[in-house]
């Protein structure tokens, strides 16, 4: 069955190709990078081979060459025009035989592949056995305010609410996604950022500065109003503005980890395997599921 065509892939790039060119906000992904630094410190191993699949900038294959971890990285991405870009390929269609990686890394960019299911899928088969996944993506709740503070200013104004925001994967949707894929010991955590602007206008030029406008097939193709730009402007400074007046943005940053499998790695115990009872353990009575205390 073909899977579902979210987002327009050749817009994405030309708007990140105008971040670039605008002066490119990445305060976002310097921290995420840092925080993956700090996450590959704790894995007590070496790799030989990574790749930082899909990444904006360099942020993150700056952190692995530094880390001491790392052997040779290999940059990935679809457009050619980043000096540090080692492989030019759609993160949907990987250019990686069987078992070549030892590491695959990304941040903030696999929420914008069509495919991620299938995407997860090949990255497994590209890790070595006992090879590791950690990857960074936007959550669902990235952006709420303005996802409704857009949703009362479309209806109030237009004809109906048009998708705006990317309808990010929730954390358990993706932690069964890793599982779906195949992958060992699948872990899944969540980080939230709150970011203070001066006005939900000052959060629109960071995003377009992000490369992250809207960037969805379905997207409202007519220009925007600017009584619905006001709009929205007003509710979200209504319901999300603290004392000061600055407005808050959420950013959920979701990180998804994951192990080819290899026969090492520590499995469950079958069911009925034990060979000491829990009660034995905790130097208590067992009683059966019909019993009450005290009787």
């Amino acid at each position: 069955m073909a899977h579902p065509v979210v987002f327009d892939r050749r817009l994405l790039r030309a708007r990140r190709a105008r971040a670039a060119a605008l002066g490119p906000s990445t305060f976002l992904l310097e921290g995420v990078a840092e925080d993956l630094a700090d996450r590959l410190a704790t894995v007590l191993r070496r790799f030989e081979v990574a790749v930082d699949l899909g990444t904006p900038t360099d942020a993150v294959s700056r952190v692995l060459a530094a880390s001491g971890k790392v052997g040779t990285v290999v940059r990935v991405a679809e457009e050619a025009g980043d000096r540090a870009v080692t492989v030019v390929a759609d993160e949907e269609v990987l250019p990686f035989g069987d078992g070549a990686l030892d590491l695959v890394v990304s941040a903030l960019a696999l929420q914008f592949v069509n495919d991620l299911p299938g995407t997860l899928i090949q990255i497994r088969r590209a890790l070595r056995p006992d090879g590791l996944l950690l990857a960074a993506l936007s959550g669902g709740d990235t952006l709420t305010e303005l996802r409704q503070a857009f949703a009362v200013a479309e209806a109030e104004i237009e004809e109906g609410i048009s998708p705006r925001i990317a309808p990010f994967a929730d954390v358990r949707d993706l932690g069964a996604l890793l599982q779906r894929a195949g992958f060992a010991l699948p872990v899944t955590d969540v980080d939230r950022v709150i970011v203070r602007y001066p006005s939900p206008i000052a959060l629109l030029h960071d995003l377009r500065r992000m490369g992250a406008t809207n960037a969805l097939i379905e997207r409202n193709r007519r220009p925007l109003k600017r009584a619905t730009l006001q709009r929205m402007a007003d509710v979200y400074a209504e319901r999300f503005a603290d004392g000061d007046g600055r407005v808050r943005a959420t950013f959920e940053i979701v990180w998804l980890s994951g192990w080819a499998p290899h026969a090492s790695q520590q499995k469950p115990l079958a069911p009925g395997s034990a060979r000491q009872r829990l009660a034995d353990a905790l130097g208590t009575t067992e009683m059966s599921a019909g019993d009450k205390s005290g009787r």
